[in-house]
């Protein structure tokens, strides 16, 4: 951490002395007037509340990488993965079942919604998505990557086996009702990216307090903080639903913690920054959690 102290009139003597004989990436710095408090990208020194002096703690936050990289390359991923282990190329299952096809239509349909989905995403992430961070920590591409490519593959396998065995139970019942809720769900998830969106116009970072619009799937704001992550649950239920495999079902349960999180973590964001925040919301789940 670099520490100096400068007149608050004269912000760009500060950067000057810092970098002065190094090239910085200003993406990697993290500034804050006091330690432990960071000041936000928009804060301007005139209005800090300061004298006419101030301390200032520059944090190297080591190799950045932009948001829409990552999510670009951790969504890129399991859709081409699990398009081979669909097609069947070699090396995957024996040599006979190169490049065959599987017998049971519920392959065909997982296949579909899985695509579908992460088609869904990458367009999301290019013309949907608002970040308020420009970039994240290098390292996050690689956590990322594993987790997603590697559940795509884990499930891809298992499902697309020659070997596999579609719902036995209550069969093509099981797998339309199960279609619905993922598709449901889907819009249901996109509606929300969309409501989130409008709240921020283009090139800012500010925050509101998410309200239902007109749309219906905006409608569950009344119970929950974060529907999309909601809705993110609900289809990955009716993937489950449909496909009744194991991994599926591990990944859901996996998901469904660490949106939980995450959830939890954005409601008490809300809470802490607005004072009218609907007290009947809850995190993820509608009176749960």
């Amino acid at each position: 951490m670099v520490q100096d102290s400068v007149d608050i009139y004269d912000g760009s003597r500060l950067i000057m002395q810092l970098v002065c004989g190094a090239v910085i990436n200003q993406n990697s710095l993290l500034l804050s007037l006091l330690e432990g408090k960071s000041l936000k990208d928009e804060d301007v020194l005139q209005h800090l509340p300061v004298g006419t002096t101030a301390t200032f703690y520059f944090r190297d936050l080591g190799a950045q990488i932009s948001w829409v990289t990552v999510f670009l390359t951790e969504y890129g991923g399991p859709l081409l993965l699990y398009l081979m282990f669909y097609f069947r190329v070699p090396f995957i299952y024996a040599p006979k079942y190169d490049f065959t096809t599987s017998k049971h239509w519920v392959v065909h349909l997982a296949c579909m919604c899985h695509s579908f989905h992460y088609l869904k995403r990458l367009l999301e992430t290019l013309f949907v998505h608002r970040f308020s961070h420009g970039t994240m920590p290098l390292r996050n591409i690689f956590k990322n990557c594993t987790y997603y490519w590697g559940f795509a593959a884990w499930m891809a396998y298992y499902i697309n086996h020659p070997l596999y065995t579609p719902p036995t139970i209550y069969g093509e019942q099981q797998v339309r009702i199960a279609l619905i809720i993922f598709l449901f769900c889907q819009v249901g998830n996109f509606s929300i990216h969309i409501a989130l969106r409008n709240l921020r116009p283009p090139g800012s970072k500010t925050r509101k307090i998410p309200y239902p619009t007109k749309n219906p799937f905006t409608w569950i704001f009344l119970l929950v903080s974060c529907p999309n992550y909601t809705y993110e649950l609900g289809s990955w239920f009716g993937f489950t639903l449909m496909t009744q495999c194991l991994p599926v079902a591990f990944f859901t349960a996996v998901g469904f913690i660490q949106m939980t999180v995450w959830a939890k973590g954005k409601h008490r964001s809300y809470l802490k920054e607005f004072r009218d925040y609907p007290p009947l919301r809850s995190p993820i789940l509608p009176f749960v959690l």
